[in-house]
């Protein structure tokens, strides 16, 4: 069974996490929300946003749409 914090304490994940969770409040929009809106589960829109998880580049194609936020602008913002 693969370890879930496995990615945990990852320097980039842990950015790009902030970066989603600074944009989603800035917008008003609630983890739920977002996750309906990328069509992907809210528990993982949590683990994606404190770095636990590495977000294959599709989902997070789905998220940075959801955000109304272009993929390149989403990775500007995490300093990536």
């Amino acid at each position: 069974m693969p370890n879930p914090t496995k990615f945990r304490q990852d320097s980039t994940l842990i950015a790009l996490g902030k970066a989603i969770r600074s944009k989603r409040k800035e917008q008003g929009v609630s983890q739920e929300k977002l996750a309906f809106l990328a069509g992907i589960d809210r528990s993982y829109i949590g683990r994606v946003e404190r770095g636990d998880n590495n977000v294959a580049i599709l989902t997070l194609q789905k998220i940075a749409m959801a955000l109304e936020i272009s993929l390149s602008n989403l990775l500007e913002k995490a300093e990536l």
